[in-house]
């Protein structure tokens, strides 16, 4: 996993971890590596995605069997798929309209 220096590691392993949640790699129900395993597998401290992982428990896309793992919740497809609409929604699209007019593209003609 390569990191952007501009935005904290914690959440782009959480990122990932969504994107493999909705890719299928992580189904609902499923396990999913442990804070050491996570970490020893992308050379990151495992401090570092402990907190990913209180990241994505917050957001209820994981849940925590003590004793047992991490596992990935019954909804987390649909979760994720909120959360990245309204990110789209409100930080990406209005991005996109701005670039358009300033490139004179009528995006109603577009769609």
């Amino acid at each position: 996993m390569e990191f952007d220096n501009n935005r904290p590691i914690y959440l782009q392993i959480a990122d990932n971890i969504c994107g493999r949640i909705l890719a299928g790699e992580f189904k609902a129900g499923s396990r999913i590596p442990s804070v050491r395993e996570w970490g020893a597998s992308i050379g990151v401290n495992p401090n570092t995605v402990a907190r990913s992982y209180e990241n994505l428990t917050e957001r209820k896309v994981i849940f925590n069997q003590r004793g047992i793992g991490f596992f990935v919740s019954e909804n987390a497809v649909e979760l994720i798929k909120d959360t990245e609409r309204r990110k789209f929604i409100e930080e990406e699209l209005p991005a996109l309209r701005e670039r358009a007019a300033l490139l004179g593209i009528d995006l109603t003609k577009h769609i």
